[in-house]
């Protein structure tokens, strides 16, 4: 029988998690995912899939993150009609978070073209629209960890905790018929991987006697320093003390799934046992708070479920819902917390808040998650002196802050050693969900404890490959590939126009006087016009 296996997302790119596995006549995805980061990559979410969706008979899904989820209403939009299988905790989760995602595509389509009314370019519609995502929720199917669910004939799944969110799963699958007469073909889609120190979780769980394994990468090569929870909480302490100095403002662009959720108890925690000074806490994201709803309610999954809803529950915690609680903060002053999505600043009121911080010097910005390639907050983290958001120019001033302790994918070491548990792979292993140089580093570590580079795959963006002949090259494609590999995880023309914008205007700034200026822009203008 046919099969082949299709990366349609995360591919060299932490984001867009989308596989397409065709089985005989039978089609079906794992995962559909929103790109985010670059412009180029979040063009790919406007564009037509890569395959007709009205061909997928179902999907399965790893679990409610937007880049794994975010663009189902989308694939349901365009003709998609069979079921969508997922845990309980995912499926809860997404009842707000895909709403929420429809919610933004209007706000910012409907912004984006006042914008293009004003300069005269054509008006655009959303990917999809709240309508769209609370229809796409009828499609769900409940399925429970550990138990086989037969997805069609011949073809079943089950799904293993994967210790990275509420609901989350790696995700195996039997396949009859491909790798012999008597023995199913065995496949492992890891998901993403919660780490040794989760703060909710438990230790992720999965199969072994696999033929093949796909695995994330997305802290390839780094490592964490195993942190007790008085020890995690030490440093968040550190860092909330050294933001009020001066009377200073803590600005936390923070995931509205579970990362603020931990975030918050930690920081509740601090204040109960006066180690912080009690000071408002914002949770100004309807995202989140209704996120931290369905958390409560699931509390019972959790580790340290009890605690979890007296902190959520504190007097001390202000959510912010409409826009117009949200835009009072900004009238705040004094020491105070507010916590934000999106978590890699590329959308949502952080924008709003980072507008209004990031040039004081009071205001510290921390960044508490992954910031994909070309992600506002990996151009902050990286030490940008200005950035543009919203087309206005911002100075940064600001102390920018990271900490990688609240996250939730497994790092290196524990990557390499939850693989090597899973034992090695009959035909290949392949290596997604990750940017290049973490997914070379945890590639080469894993040749190295194997002892041989063999099987074990990089693939591009729109890669195909026959898991019969269990061949290491892709097939040849019937399509052009929707964008070039080497765009794919590197800044893009957008990225650079925004830096030379940036860099001329601060050359003008520190021109000496009006002739200077007038040199600077008589050689811009020789440069365009030799064109």
């Amino acid at each position: 029988m046919k099969m082949t296996l299709a990366v349609h997302g995360a591919a060299h790119t932490v984001t867009g998690s989308c596989y397409l596995l065709q089985a005989g006549k039978t089609r079906f995805l794992v995962d559909c995912g929103m790109f985010q980061g670059t412009k180029t990559l979040k063009e790919l979410n406007y564009g037509k899939f890569p395959f007709d969706p009205k061909s997928v008979d179902f999907m399965v899904l790893t679990h409610a993150h937007i880049d794994h989820s975010g663009l189902i209403p989308k694939l349901v939009k365009h003709g998609f009609t069979g079921p969508i299988y997922a845990t309980k905790g995912t499926i809860d989760l997404l009842s707000c978070m895909l709403p929420d995602s429809g919610h933004i595509q209007e706000f910012e389509v409907r912004d984006l073209n006042r914008r293009n009314k004003h300069r005269g370019k054509p008006q655009v519609t959303p990917i999809y629209t709240v309508e769209d995502a609370q229809k796409s929720l009828e499609s769900f199917e409940e399925v429970e960890y550990d138990e086989w669910t037969t997805l069609a004939p011949g073809i079943r799944a089950r799904f293993w905790n994967a210790g990275h969110i509420l609901g989350s799963a790696s995700i195996e699958l039997e396949i009859d018929k491909v790798r012999s007469k008597k023995h199913p073909l065995r496949m492992l889609f890891s998901g993403d991987i919660g780490g040794s120190t989760q703060v909710f979780h438990p230790l992720p769980e999965s199969p072994q006697d696999l033929d093949y394994l796909i695995c994330e990468s997305t802290y390839g090569g780094r490592e964490r320093k195993d942190l007790t929870t008085k020890q995690r909480r030490d440093i968040l302490k550190k860092e909330i003390l050294a933001a009020f100095k001066d009377n200073g403002t803590l600005i936390m662009p923070a995931f509205a799934v579970e990362r603020t959720q931990e975030l918050l108890a930690d920081i509740v925690a601090l204040t109960s046992s006066h180690q912080i000074p009690e000071v408002p806490i914002f949770l100004d994201s309807p995202l989140a708070i209704r996120a931290t709803e369905v958390f409560i309610q699931n509390a019972d999954e959790l580790e340290n479920g009890d605690e979890f809803r007296r902190a959520m529950r504190t007097p001390r915690l202000k959510m912010t819902v409409t826009p117009e609680e949200s835009m009072a903060i900004e009238r705040m002053t004094g020491n105070h917390i507010v916590m934000a999505a999106s978590g890699m600043c590329d959308a949502g009121r952080i924008r709003h808040h980072l507008k209004n911080h990031l040039w004081r010097e009071n205001s510290t910005i921390l960044l508490t998650g992954y910031q994909a390639q070309g992600t506002l907050g990996r151009i902050l983290m990286e030490g940008a002196k200005a950035v543009r958001i919203q087309g206005e120019e911002i100075k940064v001033r600001a102390r920018i802050r990271a900490t990688d302790m609240y996250s939730g994918h497994a790092d290196g070491r524990d990557l390499l050693e939850w693989i090597s548990e899973r034992g090695l792979p009959r035909r290949a292993t392949f290596l997604v969900h990750g940017e290049e140089e973490a997914m070379r580093a945890l590639h080469a570590e894993l040749a190295e404890k194997r002892g041989t580079d063999e099987n074990i795959i990089e693939p591009q963006l729109d890669d195909v490959f026959d898991l019969v002949s269990g061949s290491l090259i892709p097939m040849d494609h019937k399509y052009a590939r929707r964008i070039q590999s080497e765009k794919v995880g590197h800044f893009d023309w957008h990225n650079d126009m925004s830096k030379l914008w940036l860099d001329i205007s601060d050359e003008l700034d520190h021109a000496t006087d009006d002739k200077s200026r007038d040199v600077i822009i008589r050689r811009l203008r020789r440069a365009l016009e030799k064109r």
